[in-house]
């Protein structure tokens, strides 16, 4: 557990089963910031979905608490298929109405200082294309265009990666 700097008042700890639903609803308000005419109807129960990543013991689902609510959420784990080194985050997600208060700069720091003790070597992630404020969130922590997974004309993600043994959090 990381707490805010002389404050106490934000910690980032692991999520727990019973706040799949929370950190969906989360999820949902994040997403639809970036789809201008609403959140497309893709059929997957999100609660669902973030309860089976929150039991996968591959994997690993952080959250931010300010004030006793979760208003930020990570996910990672390896990848199928991946080197064991490589860590990929696949949702990363902060309420947008704590966006500016260094909540998802400090999840993000939580993050990649778990990767290192961890002693992974690269971080990977997809970012839908039109989303812009974290394409230059992740610019900014040194996130670049992913090499090896350049995107097709029609993609609508972008492959970025972090080389996380050679940054600090």
């Amino acid at each position: 557990m990381i707490s805010d700097r002389g404050t106490g008042r934000r910690i980032i700890r692991t999520v727990l089963p019973a706040e799949a639903g929370t950190v969906a609803a989360l999820h949902a308000r994040a997403r639809a910031t970036y789809y201008p005419d609403g959140l497309p109807e893709d059929g997957i129960d999100w609660t669902a979905a973030w309860r089976g990543a929150v039991g996968r013991p591959d994997g690993q689902v952080l959250c931010a608490v300010r004030d006793g609510r979760i208003v930020a959420v990570a996910s990672y784990r390896t990848p199928d298929g991946a080197p064991a080194e490589t860590i990929k985050l696949f949702q990363f997600h902060v309420d947008p109405a704590h966006w500016g208060a260094g909540i998802g700069t400090a999840l993000h720091a939580a993050c990649v200082e778990q990767w290192q003790g961890d002693r992974r070597a690269t971080a990977v992630l997809d970012v839908h294309a039109g989303n812009h404020r974290a394409r230059a969130f992740y610019a900014a922590r040194g996130w670049t265009p992913d090499p090896d997974h350049p995107a097709a004309p029609d993609d609508h993600h972008l492959a970025l990666r972090l080389p996380v043994r050679h940054i600090r959090p």
